[in-house]
């Protein structure tokens, strides 16, 4: 998957996080998508890493593994913030 494909994936993935565990996080928008960005990174790496499916294309289970991930990394921000 090119990175470009990637970034498109963190965006969705971090929308989906941000949706599934809202809250006051300072940072708005440009926050959000660059958490979303290295969520899709992280839950594409361990879900492949766990043999939960391949990290190739846009495809449902990547879009949830990379959602996984955000929602991994945007509960080590907040936990970290506090």
């Amino acid at each position: 998957m090119g990175i470009i494909s990637w970034i498109i994936l963190g965006l969705i993935a971090g929308a989906l996080a941000k949706w599934i565990m809202p809250g006051k996080d300072g940072g708005g928008m440009l926050l959000t998508m660059a958490l979303g960005i290295v969520g899709a990174f992280l839950g594409g790496w361990l879900g492949s890493f766990a043999g939960m499916g391949t990290t190739g294309g846009l495809s449902l289970s990547s879009i949830g593994t990379a959602t996984v991930g955000a929602l991994l990394v945007l509960f080590a921000y907040r936990s970290l913030k506090t």
